[in-house]
């Protein structure tokens, strides 16, 4: 496994893989790639699915989903862990829900360029004109390929709360944060912000501060941190709990995922 230079809100990475390659999992980004070579099969809402070389894969936020190898020969591909944020931003219409494009994969021509021109020039950092590039073309293909965003929206006051929510989670550095502090914050009910914020950004308010903490401890991970130091100083009771939540998102284990970093 290869990962690219980081920007905000985008992560580039490059994997092959022989016979099972992740445990069944879900993250809070946009997963979109292409299959290189061999033949990717994963299960994803339910399905059994599979992408040849060329073809092009959208997962979607908090939908559940594996990988593994389709024949003895392995396969290998490139992907891009998107922000919904970033999405949501570079569509300017701020009373829409985040675009679902229903068919996992696909040849669409408009997706096809957009993750083409995002993995081009791999090894060398994003500049912030090239970042925004990427964003807008990724996010006017996935709202092309969905004919039912069109009418849907949502209110104003409900996409301010979730600004708030999404503001007081990412400032928490490893703190705990209740559903009591969510509501003084933002002044609606726990339940209809759960469903406003999965709207909005694709996942539930508790998923997106579990994903917060994990993004924390990869880092910490990759800069040699031993993985119960990780734990701790990230909000994770002990490095068993981070385990089990770095496997539901990642589909493998901490020490397995830091293992296969080649850069």
């Amino acid at each position: 496994m290869r990962i690219a230079p980081s920007a905000p809100g985008i992560e580039r990475v490059e994997a092959s893989f022989c016979g099972h390659g992740f445990d069944p999992h879900r993250h809070d980004t946009y997963a979109i790639g292409v299959t290189s070579e061999g033949v990717q099969a994963f299960r994803y809402r339910g399905a059994a699915t599979r992408s040849l070389p060329g073809q092009v894969f959208v997962l979607h936020p908090d939908e559940t989903h594996d990988g593994r190898a389709g024949t003895p020969a392995g396969f290998r591909y490139s992907i891009v862990y998107i922000d919904p944020r970033l999405i949501r931003d570079a569509l300017d219409t701020p009373h829409r829900p985040l675009p679902f494009v229903r068919q996992a994969v696909s040849s669409d021509p408009r997706l096809v360029a957009a993750i083409a021109s995002a993995l081009e020039d791999f090894a060398a950092p994003l500049e912030d004109l090239q970042r925004d590039q990427i964003v807008l073309g990724l996010a006017e293909s996935l709202a092309a390929a969905d004919a039912t965003r069109a009418t849907m929206s949502l209110s104003r006051r409900h996409w301010r709360a979730v600004h708030t929510a999404r503001d007081l989670l990412d400032a928490a550095d490893g703190r705990p944060v209740t559903s009591a502090d969510l509501e003084v914050a933002t002044g609606v009910s726990r339940y209809t912000l759960a469903r406003h914020f999965r709207a909005c950004l694709g996942t539930s308010p508790y998923n997106y501060l579990v994903m917060r903490r994990l993004d924390r401890a990869r880092s910490r991970i990759r800069a040699g941190v031993p993985l119960a130091d990780a734990a701790l100083s990230c909000g994770f009771a002990d490095q068993s709990h981070m385990t089990r939540q770095f496997r539901r998102a990642y589909g493998l284990a901490p020490g397995r995922w830091a293992a296969m970093l080649t850069g």
